[in-house]
């Protein structure tokens, strides 16, 4: 045996004695050369589900129905047939005795109380598919494999083992074996330990964060995933299939989860802080649900002013087997509350309103205020244990708020989400409104996770007076330095017009020639695997830069995406004879893109700005080599809605959450 076999050796004989001393799991032994190991290990299974007291035939019966959803074939992929398995596993596997007979349960796994399940691990575990594997260590629970571990000695880096589980993923290895695991580790002494679940890319293995007595790293991060509760509790509680991707909990999920937990115990409101896209809507779901199944008569009611929020809480939720209702209007909200028919209820504030600016969601919030009070039924008293998540917490209207629900609802307890550092004026506002903090995430901490990029930012100014030829061989200079001679005088002959154009154009062509040019310049811009925005300060600036585009050679990889939508009855009154006002040129500018766009006469496509913005912001996120900017004002720069971008230019005044919340844009894993 080589010396890197036994250093290997060695180490994964420490894990394994660890697990069986510290964390008190059976140990099965080296199956390397054991025939028949599978992902379901019927004898284990049977023994647990008989000390339970279940009878044979429920047992045979219960069997049947894990494999079949086990297997892969037939047009069932390892994301299907995982779901399937899961639902076996969280909610029980209904069987009928016999024809006739009423339905029963039988729980793979008993939630109620671990210590009558049976907790196992085996170390090299030979599985055959097209081609043998062997991961490490395979984590049994009731014989069923919820995790495998790879292990790497000290010098080998941890996404060598990480590399190693997506592999065995792969449809030529042990796919089939994955349809029944939970979670996939990797770890080694030095890095400590990543976890994910299946088909996860290796940038998105996480990191568990939490204090410990425990020094080494590796035995630390198993101490806290892999005991026995916290096991069975982050599979039971703390995993979601949504839109096509499993998804487990961060630790920041988690604890903001386990902290509102304690909260609700005391029936003591507050604010969750957990910084832009390190999970937030993930985090109210999970909340939710687990109030749903520990609160009496538990009743949810999520306040929103996002469009996507509003959708994709929907969607998660029938991920989870549990179905949202959306209210139509406040009088609609009224209703539901005043019945006792949803327990999940989500409320849009502002349904018809474009902009996401502060202003237009202030008051789009008093609207929505004024007609709840408008429209309160005489006999209103709303029904169940209620509990209020208000979205974008931070806002100055979110304290209006909350004082008009208290008074509709004056037994609910409210949490508020807020993605943003609460300035010094709205974090008074904000915990005189909702409490103190329950949880706190910070951009800080989300960027030493590997959760979100760091920012960096780069001040640009444009010269408006570049008339002499010198200047502007200067800028071109600088703007191409560390490119080879051949790359800039290919790139030269491109800007062929360079010097007319920057010297002879206003501000706005040379905020164009300068995107241009970082088009062609700048990492993943140039080769199509980046995209970027331009934050204007007016939808009339919007639709100037879009011409210029356009005219520069960007027609069809640039488009607008505002609150605007073009109306024959706004520009009635325009024309004046004296040429184009701003407005009838802005309307135009519209029409001819959503015209290009559906490849129709412009009446028809003007009433398509919603698939439009659609298909552009898919397209943008999906396709970055197609749709390489987008133009904007407000809308798309702050919440949930806006999509990752590698770049941000931003041509307007922003401060605060605002500011924040747009260059939050750009630190997204992609």
């Amino acid at each position: 045996m080589s010396d890197v076999g036994q250093i290997e050796r060695k180490a994964q004989d420490r894990v394994v004695k660890f697990f069986r001393d510290a964390l008190e799991l059976d140990y099965l032994g080296n199956w390397e050369y054991r025939e028949g190991n599978s992902n379901v290990e019927v004898e284990l299974l049977t023994r647990n589900l008989r000390a339970r007291g279940y009878d044979n035939d429920l047992i045979s019966k219960a069997l049947d129905k894990l494999k079949r959803d086990a297997s892969l074939g037939g047009g069932r992929d390892l994301y299907e047939a995982n779901r399937d398995v899961y639902s076996l596993l969280r909610y029980g596997v209904k069987v009928r005795p016999g024809i006739g007979e009423q339905t029963k349960t039988v729980w793979l796994i008993d939630w109620a109380d671990p210590g009558a399940n049976h907790f196992a691990l085996a170390e090299e575990v030979t599985v055959f598919g097209q081609h043998a594997k062997r991961p490490d260590v395979v984590l049994y629970v009731n014989g069923i494999a919820l995790v495998t571990l790879e292990l790497k000695r000290s010098k080998v880096a941890v996404s060598e083992g990480i590399r190693q589980t997506i592999g065995n993923q792969k449809p030529e290895f042990i796919r089939p074996f994955f349809t029944t695991v939970q979670l996939v580790m990797a770890g080694n002494d030095v890095e400590g330990l990543r976890y994910a679940v299946i088909d996860t890319a290796e940038k998105y293995w996480l990191a568990w964060r939490e204090p410990s007595d425990v020094e080494d790293p590796l035995d630390r991060a198993l101490s806290q995933l892999c005991s026995k509760q916290r096991l069975l509790e982050i599979v039971h509680d703390f995993i979601v299939f949504d839109a096509g991707i499993k998804k487990a909990c961060r630790h920041n999920q988690y604890f903001g989860v386990k902290a509102a937990q304690l909260r609700v115990a005391k029936r003591d409101g507050g604010i969750i802080w957990h910084t832009q896209g390190s999970g937030k809507s993930l985090t109210m779901v999970w909340l939710a649900k687990w109030l749903r199944e520990h609160q009496p008569d538990a009743r949810v009611l999520l306040i929103t002013d996002r469009t996507e929020l509003d959708e994709q809480i929907e969607k998660v939720f029938g991920g989870v087997n549990e179905s949202i209702y959306r209210t139509s209007s406040g009088a609609d909200m009224l209703a539901t509350l005043n019945q006792s028919t949803e327990w999940l209820i989500c409320s849009l504030i502002h349904k018809f309103r474009g902009s996401d600016s502060d202003a237009d969601q202030d008051d789009a919030s008093r609207d929505f205020i004024a007609e709840l009070n408008a429209q309160i039924p005489k006999d209103f008293s709303a029904k169940g244990n209620i509990f209020v998540f208000v979205d974008e917490a931070h806002r100055t209207q979110s304290g209006k708020m909350h004082d008009a629900m208290k008074q509709l609802l004056p037994g609910a307890m409210f949490i508020g989400f807020t993605g943003t550092p609460l300035l010094k004026a709205d974090k008074t506002t904000s915990i005189e409104t909702f409490g103190s903090f329950i949880h706190t995430y910070k951009f800080d901490e989300a960027v030493q996770d590997g959760v979100v990029l760091d920012l960096r930012y780069e001040a640009r100014n444009i010269d408006q007076h570049l008339t002499s030829p010198a200047q502007v061989d200067k800028w071109f200079d600088v703007k191409t330095k560390g490119m080879t001679d051949l790359s800039r005088a290919e790139l030269k002959k491109r800007w062929g017009t360079m010097q007319k154009v920057v010297s002879s154009e206003p501000r706005a062509k040379q905020i164009v020639n300068d995107i241009l040019l970082d088009m062609e310049t700048k990492p993943r811009l140039m080769n199509g695997r980046g995209n970027a925005m331009l934050a204007g300060s007016s939808i009339y600036q919007a639709c100037k830069l879009y011409e210029l585009f356009c005219n520069a050679g960007f027609k069809g990889k640039c488009a607008i995406v505002t609150s605007y939508e073009p109306q024959a009855g706004d520009i009635s009154k325009e024309d004046s004879g004296e040429g184009a006002t701003e407005r009838l040129r802005q309307y135009e500018i519209y029409r001819q893109m959503l015209a290009d766009h559906f490849s129709e006469p412009a009446d028809i496509a003007m009433g398509k700005v919603e698939k439009f913005e659609k298909d552009v912001k898919e397209r943008f996120v999906e396709h970055p080599g197609q749709m390489r900017l987008l133009i904007v004002v407000d809308k798309l720069l702050t919440g949930f809605d806006a999509p990752p971008a590698t770049y941000l230019y931003i041509d307007k005044q922003m401060r605060d959450h605002g500011l924040f919340q747009a260059i939050c844009r750009v630190n997204r894993l992609d």
